[in-house]
């Protein structure tokens, strides 16, 4: 009946992972641009179009001075021009002044707006992910989650700023550079363009083959980044086990493959270089040959050939750079459509068009009938019915696997059952807002979690607007105000990762207070007591009782002394109640389920025991 544990169920989510990944797939790089375009166009338009107007001003600077070559060649060396050398030379500086401060600008630009993209996306994720179902964790490994989050959130800056920076850069600056060549030379244009397609098929063939080896290559980065997370946050199990070894070499099979899948990733993207060095190579050599023939044989003025040589090696660059912009682009892409696929995820538990608001007036909640299985499909609750009245405290006891933590978790909407249906004052808890029906509702888990901050903060989640003397007053109900007082900073001292500083009891004890500080009217606590000492779980009870007063309480508990003052007991069995009633009517049942586990938990009596202590 237990909860499937995040960090131990693999299979499913990994599955559904999978399923999603491949769907977003399907999406060609264009599809994944347009929406990249769609969803941040609009907000950064004039910072791009500033960008890009630098960007074409790096363009222009750089084919002018290509054009400029043969001005410089005839001009100041052929023709020994001196009154046009000073105009030159300061067209020139103004040249390269202007192109300074254009790339400085849309790289500050591009950066800014990059920056922006991923925190955007990154407060996008963190919102959807609060969207999602229990259900979805519970099938996903935390770890692995938060690892491919990590790893591809840059993906969608940098299909926008290499989109950008090729198309209004490297694009511009090529046709402009190709221009001064046909203008100064077209033969010798049309030489270097005979030798580029198939520079281009091999390029393509390159990209196809680097898609595939970089979805690859994420999927084992996050599986790395996976494990070594979770082994950092189970170390106490790892070294009283004695585990390392074992997990060393599972983790070390994975970088191996992780390795192994990066290094063919560096061979595939920069096969790209032999690849664009021989076109050049080859372009450079059968353009010299043509340039020195024709001024050998010819009698031809060499500036116009110096300004197509400085031309060509100018574009150089530019068309290496967008010889690679698919490759770069693939990988980006493969990133963008995994984040794509977790924004796309759909949430299980969507509110209904009919939602309400829940109106609490006695807290009395009812089970009708209900059925429940996880995503095995092996049924936990069948026909389960009962109800536990407003103001009263009702315990749920039973052997493990009876499906009692189930119950708690359909309460809040963990989880909505396969059939039947739960009511709160009346009201199916599936036609209310999620919002409205956790707000009136406290929750104390099995395992206490502490967020990141101070012992105050971690309190006062439970009600945001609590003052500190609600606080303080909900933390001397829990029997917490003493052991916070004895720490360093008091309420203001920072608790470690999930208050790894503090005992599991003082742990226990805060979750309890976070629960009390919340003011809500049903109560639900999972074996709440369960981490505490005998000393400081009959002080927690006692506080427990004090704060059960007038709230609906649904308690699961192992141990059936702290359930004797119930107002009601339902034992279960195999998903349903077995038997309900009183501690006393309960205990006197002969046969009864309740009353064996109670001849089971009760103390044996020795009566030797005292004697011998008198001796």
């Amino acid at each position: 009946g237990r909860c499937p544990d995040p960090h131990t169920t693999g299979k499913p989510g990994f599955l559904e992972d999978q399923t999603r990944s491949q769907k977003i797939d399907s999406d060609t790089v264009t599809s994944v641009l347009k929406r990249i375009i769609a969803e941040n166009g609009r907000d950064h338009l004039w910072g791009y179009a500033f960008a890009i107007a630098c960007l074409m001003t790096v363009a222009a600077t750089t084919a002018f001075t290509a054009w400029i070559m043969e001005s410089v060649v005839n001009e100041a060396f052929a023709n020994r021009r001196a009154d046009l050398v000073v105009m030159i030379c300061i067209s020139i500086f103004v040249a390269f002044v202007l192109r300074g401060f254009a790339t400085y600008g849309e790289a500050v630009t591009l950066s800014k707006i990059g920056n922006n993209i991923i925190a955007r996306y990154q407060r996008r994720l963190y919102e959807h992910l609060m969207k999602l179902s229990v259900g979805f964790y519970a099938e996903s490994r935390s770890a692995h989650l938060a690892a491919q989050i990590s790893q591809n959130v840059n993906g969608i800056r940098d299909v926008l700023n290499l989109t950008v920076t090729s198309t209004a850069r490297d694009l511009l600056t090529l046709v402009a550079l190709i221009g001064v060549m046909i203008s100064k030379d077209a033969i010798l244009t049309l030489i270097v363009f005979v030798i580029a397609p198939p520079l281009l098929y091999a390029l393509r063939y390159v990209s196809r083959r680097l898609r595939t080896a970089t979805k690859e290559a994420v999927e084992l980065n996050s599986h790395v980044q996976g494990a070594m997370q979770e082994t950092l946050q189970g170390i106490t199990i790892v070294k009283a086990f004695t585990m390392e070894r074992q997990l060393a070499d599972k983790v070390n099979g994975i970088i191996d493959a992780a390795e192994n899948r990066a290094n063919r990733i560096a061979r595939l993207t920069e096969r790209t270089a032999p690849l664009t060095e021989t076109f050049a190579g080859l372009a450079i050599s059968c353009v010299l040959a043509y340039a020195a023939f024709r001024s050998i044989y010819g009698d031809v003025l060499p500036g116009a050939f110096f300004a197509f040589v400085a031309a060509l090696l100018m574009a150089y660059d530019p068309a290496r750079r967008l010889a690679r912009l698919q490759v770069q682009l693939e990988r980006a892409v493969v990133n963008a459509r995994m984040i794509y696929a977790l924004l796309d995820t759909q949430t299980r538990q969507a509110e209904r068009a009919d939602a309400k608001e829940l109106v609490v007036t006695e807290a009395k909640l009812e089970f009708r009938d209900i059925d429940f299985s996880y995503s095995n499909g092996e049924p936990i609750l069948r026909n389960l019915s009962f109800t536990a009245d407003g103001g009263r405290t009702t315990a749920l006891v039973g052997p493990s696997g009876a499906g009692k933590s189930t119950v708690i978790a359909l309460i809040p909407r963990f989880y909505d059952p396969q059939a039947g249906q739960i009511f709160i004052d009346g009201q199916d808890i599936a036609h209310v807002t999620k919002a409205s029906l956790r707000k009136h509702i406290a929750y104390v888990s099995q395992q206490p979690y502490l967020f990141e901050g101070t012992i105050r903060d971690n309190i006062r989640y439970g009600r945001p607007e609590a003052t500190d003397a609600e606080i303080e007053e909900a933390a001397r109900l829990a029997y917490a105000h003493d052991f916070i007082l004895a720490q360093p900073q008091g309420y203001d001292t920072p608790v470690g990762e999930n208050g790894v500083t503090l005992s599991g009891g003082q742990r226990q004890r805060l979750s309890i207070a976070r629960a009390l500080v919340r003011h809500a009217p049903i109560l639900l606590l999972d074996e709440a007591t369960s981490a505490l000492d005998n000393e400081s779980e009959a002080a927690v009870q006692r506080a427990l009782d004090e704060a059960m007063g007038g709230r609906t309480v649904v308690v699961i508990a192992h141990r059936l002394s702290t359930v004797v003052k119930a107002d009601k007991i339902i034992v279960m069995q195999d998903g349903r109640v077995a038997e309900e009633g009183t501690h006393e009517s309960l205990a006197k049942r002969g046969g009864g389920l309740y009353a064996r586990l109670n001849n089971l938990q009760a103390p044996p009596a020795d009566t030797g025991f005292e004697q011998r202590q008198a001796e």
